[in-house]
C-alpha cells in the first residue's frame, strides 16, 4: 500500500485519526457525541471508506470513541479524573418515623413536567425499551385471546410467567420452583405485601443507609420506626454494624436493595451476601430484598441475589420488570420463602389480582428470547450513559464534591461541599428549567442534606448542557457559603 503522506510517513487513515483525536481534545466533538458516519466522513475528507473504518478502528482501541448498534460512532468520556466517593454513612443510632410523603410528592409532580431537564426521578429511558415489541405481543394476544383471558387470574398470578421468572433465576445462583413466585402488580406491591406480612404498626425495620424513599414511603404508611444502617456506597449494608443494631433492638425485618442500590448504585458483594444472610438465620430475622434493578448490571457476569443463600425460607426476594421491560406494564413478582401463604393471601386482599394481559406478554417476551437480547443492549447503552454522567460531574462541578461510581443501575449519588444544601439547590435548578433530586428524601433523619441523586438513564445532549448549567449554580451556592 502506498503512502500518501510520505513526508510524515503515515497511512491517510493515521493522519486521519490523529485529526480527529485533534478535533476532540479541542472539544469539537464532545463526550457523548456522535461523529460523522464512515461514509459522510469518507465525502467530508475525501478518503476511501476503508480508510475511514480504520482511522475509527484505531480511535476505538485508543478508547476515544465507540460504536453503538444501529446508531454510529460516538465520542467516549474522555476525564480521567477520578472523584472520592461518598464515606460510608453515618446515621443516628436510634428508630424513627418516617414523614416524607409531602416532599415526596413535591418531586414527583415536578418529575412529569416534559419542560424540565429530567435529572430526578430514577425512570428508565422510554426511547430504550421494547415497548413497539410490547405492544405487537400484546396486540395479538388481545386479538386472540378467549373470554377466559378477561377473568380474574388470582394469585399466585399466570403459571407460564412464574415459570419464566423461575428459569431467570437460575443466573442470580437460586433453584426456585413456579409453585416459589407470587405475581404482583409492580415491585412496589412486593415489598408492600412483604412488610404487611411480617411487621405491625410501631415495629422497627432496619434499612440501608441512605433507601429508596419509596420504601421509606411504604414503611410510613405502615406506621413502622426506620432503623437506619451504616451503609458503604460500593459494597452495601455494615454488617457489624447491623449486628449490633440487632443486639440492642427488637428488629422485626430487614430491608436491602443488595444489588445496585437506590440512590448509591451499591453492589453488596455474593460473599457478604452470604454472611449477611447467616446472620439474620440467627436471629430468625426476615430480609426483604429488593432486586429490581440486578438485570442491569455492567460486570461480565451477573451478581446473585440473597436468596440463593437462603436455608431457612427468611429472605423475601422482590422484584419487577419496571425498570426494564416497561413501568406501565406493572408486573412484579416476590418470592416470599416460609411467608408464601400470608402473602398470598394479603395480595388477594388488597388487589385480588394482578392483569393478566401484560402478565401473558412478558411471558411470551422472557420466553422467545427477546428479553434477553434487549437486556444485553440496556446494559451497554445505560453503562455509557452512567459513565457520560460521571464524566459531567467531574468535569463541572466543584472540589469537595464525591460521587459513586456504580457498577450497574443508572443512577449517580453526588456528595456535595458541606454548605450546599440539596433543598435550596432543587428550588434554583428549577428556575432555571431542571429537576433533580435531593438527599433529604433518602432518610427519615435529614443526614443527608448536601447529597442530590442524579438520574443518567435518558442522557442526552440537552441533559449535558442541563448538567453544566447545574454545576454552575453548585458552584455559585458553595462560593456563596464561604463568604
Amino acid at each position: 500500500m502506498s503512502k500518501t503522506n510520505p513526508e510524515k510517513n503515515a497511512y491517510r487513515y493515521e493522519i486521519l485519526a490523529r485529526q480527529i483525536t485533534q478535533l476532540i481534545e479541542q472539544g469539537t466533538y464532545r463526550p457523548g457525541e456522535r461523529i460523522p458516519s464512515v461514509r459522510q466522513m469518507s465525502k467530508q475528507q475525501a478518503v476511501s471508506i476503508s480508510s475511514v473504518m480504520q482511522a475509527y478502528l484505531i480511535l476505538e482501541n485508543e478508547g476515544l470513541i465507540e460504536a453503538r448498534p444501529q446508531s454510529g460512532y460516538y465520542v467516549r468520556p474522555t476525564s480521567e479524573i477520578k472523584l472520592p466517593e461518598p464515606d460510608i454513612s453515618t446515621p443516628s443510632l436510634d428508630p424513627s418515623h418516617v414523614n416524607l410523603h409531602d416532599l415526596v410528592m413535591m418531586i414527583m409532580n415536578d418529575s412529569s413536567n416534559p419542560r424540565l431537564a429530567q435529572l430526578g426521578a430514577a425512570m428508565p429511558n422510554l426511547e430504550l425499551l421494547p415497548t413497539d415489541r410490547m405492544n405487537r405481543i400484546m396486540s395479538r394476544l388481545a386479538r386472540k385471546a378467549d373470554k377466559g383471558t378477561h377473568q380474574y387470574h388470582f394469585t399466585p398470578g399466570l403459571e407460564e410467567l412464574r415459570v419464566q421468572i423461575a428459569q431467570r433465576t437460575v443466573n442470580s445462583g437460586c433453584q426456585l420452583s413456579p409453585n416459589d413466585i407470587v405475581i404482583t402488580s409492580g415491585g412496589t406491591e412486593a415489598i408492600n405485601l412483604c412488610l404487611h406480612a411480617v411487621c405491625k404498626p410501631g415495629d422497627i425495620v432496619a434499612i440501608e443507609s441512605p433507601m429508596y424513599f419509596g420504601t421509606l414511603q411504604i414503611i410510613e404508611v405502615h406506621g413502622l420506626r426506620a432503623l437506619e444502617i451504616p451503609t458503604n456506597p460500593r459494597d452495601g449494608i455494615s454488617l457489624g454494624a447491623l449486628q449490633f443494631a440487632i443486639e440492642h433492638n427488637p428488629i422485626k425485618a430487614v430491608l436491602t436493595i443488595s444489588n445496585f442500590s437506590n440512590p448509591t448504585g451499591s453492589c453488596i458483594p455474593d460473599e457478604k451476601k452470604k454472611d449477611l444472610v447467616e446472620l439474620l438465620a440467627r436471629y430468625d430475622i426476615p430480609l426483604i430484598d429488593n432486586d429490581v434493578s440486578g438485570e442491569i448490571f455492567f460486570t461480565e457476569k451477573r451478581p446473585m441475589v440473597t436468596k440463593a443463600f437462603d436455608q431457612n425460607g427468611l429472605v423475601m426476594l422482590c422484584s419487577s420488570f419496571s425498570k426494564d421491560i416497561g413501568p406501565s406494564l406493572r408486573v412484579g413478582w416476590v418470592a416470599p420463602g416460609r411467608y408464601k401463604t400470608e402473602v398470598e393471601w394479603l395480595k388477594f386482599t388488597l388487589s385480588a389480582a394482578t392483569a393478566t394481559l401484560p402478565q401473558m406478554a412478558i411471558a411470551e417476551f422472557l420466553e422467545s428470547g427477546g428479553y434477553d437480547h434487549h437486556l444485553r443492549r440496556l446494559r451497554r447503552e445505560y453503562a455509557r450513559n452512567v459513565a457520560q454522567l460521571y464524566d459531567a460531574v467531574t468535569r463541572t462541578f466543584p472540589p469537595g464534591t464525591r460521587v459513586t461510581r456504580p457498577s450497574g443501575g443508572y443512577v449517580l449519588w453526588v456528595q456535595l461541599p458541606e454548605n450546599v444544601d440539596s433543598l435550596e439547590l432543587y428550588s434554583l435548578a428549577l428556575q432555571g428549567g431542571i429537576t433533580l433530586t435531593p438527599g433529604y428524601l433518602f432518610s427519615p433523619t435529614n443526614q443527608f442534606y448536601n447529597f442530590i441523586r442524579l438520574n443518567a438513564a435518558a442522557w442526552s445532549y440537552p441533559i449535558m448542557g442541563a448538567l453544566d448549567r447545574l454545576g454552575d449554580m453548585i458552584v455559585e451556592l458553595a462560593g456563596r457559603g464561604k463568604a
